[in-house]
């Protein structure tokens, strides 16, 4: 009669699993929960698109700066920013949930936290909610109320107003929905002056005829992904050409516009020569975007946008506190 073995005993040595006192499935749960926490976290910070939000910060500070021929105080500075991120924050994490359908279908954002389920929309919700009403606190009570009530205005022109009114109706969506995106220097303005005038109304225009050429050039780059998602961006409603026009015209008119911090006396020749440079390498742009639209150079129009942005305000800067030596 044939021998019945036991199959553990058919089990080589060299392949066997050894449990040992240190390992075991409560030390793997362990080991795991870092990890998760550490996701977790990336994706609620990835809801605040941190890189837009610091240039956003950034020209609210720039704001406060210029709003003051004095040291700027460092305290009312921080606050100030600090409810400026947490509004901006919130209105991303907004525009991560309205948008999540959008998202899902373009390739260059897919990879977000709710596309990828990481995240579901009550998360997302309360995240944002808590933000925004965070921020509201800070800057009601620890800058001005204006600055509070501005921020609001600010963050539901853009979550609401531009992500979820706008955007999925006209291919002029970048240009009203532009107001939004430049308030921040209105906002730094008021948290050091609790006040807004024309200076301010400047540093606003700025942003605002800047906004378009920006949009529309990444707008190019993902024409056939905002086709397919179903979003009436200018490319898609007009054709490449006719938006390419349109980059051109907004390029001249912004560098008309840059000349009226100069004219009013807020700033001096540093920042106009710094402008004027700037100004004549965006139209370059434009006009090499115009005569041969591709992606390629529809993305380096887009890059250079941002740094013409960061650089103009710098220069607005520097030009303040060289005048103030």
């Amino acid at each position: 009669m044939p021998r019945v073995t036991n199959r553990s005993e058919q089990v080589p040595l060299s392949h066997a699993s050894v449990t040992t006192p240190s390992s075991g499935p409560h030390v793997c749960a362990k080991s795991l929960r870092p990890a998760r926490w550490r996701a977790l976290l990336r994706n609620y910070f990835e809801l605040t698109k941190p890189k837009v939000v610091a240039a956003i910060v950034f020209t609210a500070i720039v704001g406060m700066l210029l709003a003051t021929d004095r040291p700027a105080p460092v305290g009312l500075m921080l606050i100030a920013s600090a409810g400026i991120w947490l509004a901006a924050a919130s209105a991303a994490a907004l525009n991560h949930l309205i948008d999540r359908r959008i998202d899902a279908a373009m390739m260059r954002t897919r990879w977000r936290p709710l596309p990828r389920r990481e995240l579901t929309a009550r998360q997302v919700l309360i995240f944002a909610l808590a933000l925004g009403a965070l921020s509201m606190l800070t800057l009601w009570f620890g800058v001005n109320p204006l600055t509070a009530l501005l921020t609001l205005g600010s963050l539901i022109g853009y979550s609401l107003i531009y992500t979820a009114w706008l955007k999925p109706l006209t291919p002029q969506n970048v240009v009203i929905g532009g107001a939004a995106g430049a308030a921040p220097p209105i906002l730094g303005w008021a948290a050091m002056r609790n006040s807004v005038d024309a200076n301010a109304l400047v540093l606003f225009l700025l942003i605002f005829i800047w906004t378009p050429a920006h949009f529309w050039a990444l707008a190019i780059a993902r024409c056939r992904e905002y086709a397919k998602a179903g979003v009436p961006m200018l490319p898609v409603t007009h054709g490449i050409p006719f938006t390419c026009d349109h980059i051109l015209m907004y390029t001249i008119l912004l560098a008309l516009a840059t000349v009226l911090p100069f004219l009013s006396g807020m700033c001096g020749f540093i920042y106009l020569a710094a402008a004027c440079m700037l100004d004549a390498l965006f139209v370059l742009r434009a006009l090499k975007l115009r005569a041969h639209p591709s992606t390629e150079a529809a993305m380096r129009t887009f890059h250079y946008s941002i740094r013409y942005l960061l650089l103009l305000f710098s220069a607005l800067l520097i030009d303040h506190y060289w005048r103030l030596r």
